[in-house]
């Protein structure tokens, strides 16, 4: 049978308790209630060919509503061969509360008020994310009112200049804050003034610095491709884990003998890369460049990327070239993709957006893997492309 049972009504009410109207309307006059929700009848054909069934539906309506309390609005229809009909058209609920307790929400929904008031009583901006997002706020019941009192301590101590873990709110610690980082984050935005929020920083791994807390400094991993240049006061092979601000108070002497920098991405081709006068190797190791930033000096110098031939390798490069406009790239091309083609592999998860800092043969290319041109999710990674040739591009760069 087609036409609206009370399962129908539940689902329909199940729908809208979690895009939030009914906690919405619960606390404010959203013109949501009184709720009309409108019955599919069956047709006029429907009503002659199974009259039987017909009336059992409305039976079955009738009772409904009678034991759940429900109002029914009625429709006359004068069929030209049954005479006058008068079918149910509409169920009718009075209020978020009735429409709660029919899907067994009457709890949650008693939850979200009390919580709703709470936080009004904290901070308007904050009861006006907690009409927005109601079942987000339920889902985090039990937690929200460390999440209120995080809150009001950030209000009293803007760009606090501590370590997550020195926090010092009851039932709050750094993993507490690792947790819910998403929503501290959007209410941080809409509490806090715009001198307490850098914008320069988003995103979990940008939480810390966004709100003014010490971060773990990011450690870079360099190695020297000439044996003259040292990092460490000893000689022989260097491969040194240091920060960033370590980086960019190395001494004079050393900063003058780096001409070049090369980045790559793969810790193997990162071991093996070949020696080079004057050159400096960096380890990417994927997104993220802000610590490079910091050092200063590394501005000046002539840059080259090597990355996977595949969508992400192409974004981390445009992400870098926001920090070093200048960066070149090697063996990205779609050249060295086509002789390698019996070292394609597959990417998983492709980047789709558009690129704004590469040029017209990495364009060329990023569009060719992003749009699928030769095959479904192709990528070439970096240490399957033969070694010789990365020597051969070696010799042609021009420092």
């Amino acid at each position: 049978m087609k036409w609206t049972s009370p399962e129908d009504i539940k689902e329909q009410l199940e729908r809208s308790w979690l895009r939030g109207d009914i906690c919405r309307a619960s606390v404010r006059d959203t013109g949501g209630f009184p709720l009309a929700i409108a019955l599919r009848q069956p047709s006029a054909k429907v009503m002659l060919d199974d009259f039987a069934n017909m009336q059992d539906w409305v039976k079955l309506m009738r009772a409904y509503a009678q034991k759940k309390q429900l109002k029914l609005e009625y429709k006359q229809i004068n069929h030209r061969a049954l005479g006058q009909q008068e079918l149910p058209s509409h169920v009718l609920l009075h209020d978020p509360q009735q429409a709660a307790t029919l899907i067994a929400k009457m709890k949650l929904l008693k939850i979200f008020c009390h919580l709703y008031k709470k936080t009004g009583s904290y901070a308007d901006s904050l009861q006006a994310w907690v009409f927005k997002y109601p079942i987000k706020v339920l889902e985090l019941a039990d937690q929200w009112q460390q999440i209120l009192d995080l809150c009001v301590w950030m209000q009293a101590n803007p760009q606090p200049k501590i370590y997550l873990r020195q926090v010092d709110v009851t039932g709050v610690d750094s993993k507490f804050i690792e947790q819910h980082k998403k929503v501290l984050a959007a209410l941080f935005d809409l509490m806090l003034p715009v001198f307490a929020i850098d914008d320069d920083f988003s995103g979990a791994l940008g939480f810390a610095r966004r709100y003014g807390f010490l971060d773990k400094p990011l450690m870079l991993r360099v190695r020297p491709l000439d044996a003259n240049i040292t990092l460490l006061p000893c000689q022989g092979h260097q491969d040194v884990m240091l920060t960033a601000k370590a980086l960019a108070c190395i001494h004079s002497d050393v900063q003058e003998q780096v001409k070049a920098v090369f980045v790559v991405e793969n810790e193997v081709n990162y071991l093996s890369f070949p020696d080079m006068p004057n050159a400096l190797l960096i380890f990417g190791s994927g997104y993220g460049f802000e610590a490079l930033k910091e050092v200063k000096w590394l501005t000046m110098r002539s840059w080259y990327y090597w990355g996977d031939l595949d969508t992400h390798g192409f974004a981390i490069l445009d992400q870098l070239r926001c920090a070093f406009p200048h960066v070149r790239s090697f063996l990205m091309d779609k050249n060295t993709f086509m002789r390698h083609e019996h070292a394609w592999g597959n990417e998983p998860k492709q980047e789709k957006k558009d690129l704004h800092h590469l040029n017209e043969t990495e364009c060329e290319m990023y569009d060719i893997l992003r749009f699928n041109d030769l095959g479904e999710g192709l990528r070439l990674e970096q240490e399957r492309i033969a070694y010789v040739e990365l020597l051969n591009v070696l010799k042609d760069i021009d420092r």
